[in-house]
């Protein structure tokens, strides 16, 4: 997918002012940005979510398929 470079910088101050990113200190034009603590947080509890998801779905497939 590509994303056009205000969709990009948008999403990472809003990534940004909810805590769940942080910019790295460089000298480079680039901006670098690291997973903050609240970024990590959210992401394993996504994670876990999808890990039940997965769980649910591999369970059923086989049991016979049963996704009615």
């Amino acid at each position: 997918m590509r994303l056009a470079p205000g969709t990009m910088y948008e999403a990472l101050a809003r990534l940004e002012g909810q805590g769940l990113i942080e910019p790295v200190p460089t000298d480079s034009r680039r901006r670098p940005y690291r997973l903050a603590a609240g970024g990590a947080q959210a992401l394993r509890a996504h994670l876990d979510d999808q890990r039940r998801v997965a769980d649910i779905g591999l369970r059923r497939l086989a049991e016979g398929g049963g996704f009615a």
